[in-house]
């Protein structure tokens, strides 16, 4: 019985008391979310590189020294 109530009364929460945001301003903040995503996956991907190169080429001239 508890897990029926506590369901109507989530369901009841979500429709009559949450404010949601409109359609377009939600469509505007998951684009602004997915490009900023994107560039900071990228410049994690481009710092990785760097590191890698540089770790690389330390390694490469321990070996050779």
């Amino acid at each position: 019985m508890g897990l029926v109530s506590y369901v109507k009364e989530s369901y009841n929460e979500l429709t009559n008391h949450v404010s949601w945001t409109s359609w377009s301003e939600a469509q505007k903040l998951t684009v602004t979310v997915a490009v900023f995503s994107i560039i900071f996956a990228l410049i994690v991907a481009g710092i990785d590189w760097v590191f890698s190169k540089a770790i690389t080429n330390y390694f490469t001239w321990i070996k050779n020294s």
